[in-house]
């Protein structure tokens, strides 16, 4: 029979468990270890929204209608509908991701369109029946923007459109990913991100 042990450490902000099995019989060490990921959204959990006062001031009065009464802009008249950049989109009030260019996609409906969220800890999806019908409205979980809605007619693999307002978001391009404290996302874009270092 094997004996287990299981040691804790600490290597830089990772937490490593290191675990040894001892055999007896053959007096050997098999050593595996495993790591536990860093909380990439760890600045962005104690966000505090601003006061309604404080947004008036920080955006525009189209983000404002949009963000913080629901409102939509016009279809093809929004920054992002066609942008095809590789990078992330992120809350314009908290900076939280939302988006990334990989899962975007042409709708052609004029606004910008993905099949799903960079991370769905940064989504919450509530039901919308102020249109004559029931849609899902998708909000920022830690501003509380009010983004657009998902519509269940998108492309594989999920089948989903993520409709958003392109003045809910703000664009980080993949080279500034590390320099805006997005390092973290990079990975997504392999292989085109090994020579961003």
């Amino acid at each position: 029979m094997n004996n287990t042990k299981i040691l804790s450490l600490m290597i830089g902000m990772n937490a490593c468990f290191i675990v040894l099995k001892m055999d007896k019989t053959h007096a050997k060490e098999d050593i595996v270890i495993r790591t536990e990921q860093p909380d990439r959204l760890a600045q962005w959990r104690d966000f505090e929204r601003p006061s309604s006062d404080e947004l008036k001031q920080q955006l525009s009065s189209l983000q404002y209608k949009v963000i913080r009464q629901d409102g939509t802009e016009r279809a093809f008249s929004g920054s992002y509908w066609d942008h095809q950049q590789p990078g992330i989109y992120v809350d314009v009030v908290s900076g939280e991701p939302l988006f990334a260019s990989i899962h975007k996609f042409d709708s052609g409906t004029g606004w910008p369109s993905f099949t799903q969220p960079i991370t769905e800890e940064t989504i919450v999806k509530k039901k919308d029946i102020s249109w004559f019908g029931v849609r899902t409205e998708v909000r920022s979980r830690f501003a509380d923007s009010h983004l657009g809605h998902v519509f269940a007619d998108g492309p594989e693999p999920t089948g989903l459109r993520y409709c958003i307002n392109s003045v809910a978001l703000q664009f980080v391009p993949l080279e500034s990913l590390e320099q805006e404290g997005y390092g973290a996302w990079i990975k997504l874009f392999k292989p085109y991100s090994e020579d961003i270092k």
